[in-house]
């Protein structure tokens, strides 16, 4: 893929996954046991400055809101230990396999919201409106063409190729969303019906680990690029045109034979919230047109909402309309994702 060129923008972008609380809620004080207080969310993508973004926002609309961030594993368990005496209100960025997780444990709650018939109804529950799309990611490979020259043909071929060790990054933190959507990428091709692997996939993943670089903590995977430690890694896709504005990079994809994982960010009310009508009043202003637009210009991200779509940033648009998606059984993954990971932290890990 050719090269994507950045702008200038007024914050840094990318979908951070191992987001802190911006507003600490650690316990019940101040909670959804209490009718009152500022409305907590819950989410999964309040890094580089999303969180600062949408409180701003929010006041200006008259919502005084607390965020708590967490990686989408860790926070969907805590949703989930939480579902007898619910902490936060309203939840939103985890993609649907967490989504899933959660209305099966009845922790969310379904309701419509007034820009419902302005995006797909099965791009989020078509079934029960337990959850509602935001935001499409692609999840890539990406490298700087500007320094790097002689790519491999696809993405596997740094894991497979031994001339390819040590060049690329791999996050092993796995109990965020990111790492396990690769995870289920990689193994895609090698699970059957019943959510078995076969030795071949296990290979494959294996080689993953042990041929990367394990990414540093604090230390953004452009700034590796720029330092030489890595020259490949993992980006999901709202983050590129940012970087490469803030960096001076050309980022190009990495091809991928089987595709690449995609991930539609959700929102939903948390069940049990004493707070379910300013929710609910928040999913309409959060998701709507004009603000999901806003979002997009800010984050260069891709709105789901077809209205909203139209003041995506063109390049953005064009990015995810350019990678193929992978053919990957959410529904599967979800149920096997966590013994998945269970063989890669005991076996695999460096």
């Amino acid at each position: 893929m050719q090269a994507l060129q950045g702008r200038a923008l007024r914050a840094t972008a990318g979908l951070a996954l191992a987001g802190i609380a911006l507003a600490g809620c650690a316990s019940g004080d101040g909670g959804s046991g209490d009718a009152g207080g500022p409305l907590i969310v819950y989410t999964n993508s309040n890094g580089d400055g999303r969180g600062e973004w949408l409180t701003a926002q929010a006041e200006e609309a008259g919502f005084e809101i607390e965020i708590v961030g967490l990686g989408g594993a860790d926070l969907t368990n805590r949703i989930l230990a939480e579902v007898n005496n619910p902490v936060g209100d309203v939840v939103f960025g985890l993609n649907t396999m967490f989504f899933e997780t959660l209305k099966a444990e009845d922790a969310i709650t379904a309701y419509e919201p007034s820009w419902s018939d302005e995006v797909p109804q099965d791009a989020g529950d078509p079934v029960d409106g337990a959850y509602w799309p935001l935001v499409d990611q692609a999840i890539v490979t990406v490298y700087d063409a500007s320094t790097v020259t002689d790519p491999p043909a696809d993405a596997a071929d740094l894991w497979s190729s031994e001339e390819y060790a040590g060049t690329y990054e791999v996050n092993t933190q796995l109990g965020q969303a990111t790492p396990q959507l690769v995870v289920a990428g990689i193994l895609a091709p090698y699970v059957d019906d019943e959510g078995e692997v076969s030795d071949e996939g296990w290979e494959a993943v294996e080689a993953y680990y042990a041929n990367g670089s394990p990414a540093v903590e604090g230390t953004d995977l452009y700034a590796r690029f720029q330092q030489g430690d890595v020259q490949y890694g993992v980006l999901p896709s709202g983050g590129i045109v940012a970087r490469d504005a803030e960096y001076g990079t050309e980022t190009a994809i990495l091809p991928q034979a089987d595709g690449v994982p995609f991930v539609t960010e959700q929102i939903g009310v948390i069940a049990g919230t004493q707070r379910e009508e300013q929710a609910q009043e928040f999913i309409d202003w959060f998701g709507s047109a004009e603000v999901q637009g806003a979002f997009a210009q800010e984050f260069n991200a891709m709105p789901v909402n077809e209205i909203a779509a139209e003041q995506a940033n063109p390049e953005v648009v064009e990015l995810v309309g350019s990678v193929e998606r992978a053919d990957i059984d959410y529904a599967l993954v979800r149920e096997h994702i966590g013994s998945w990971v269970e063989r890669i932290q005991l076996e695999y890990l460096p």
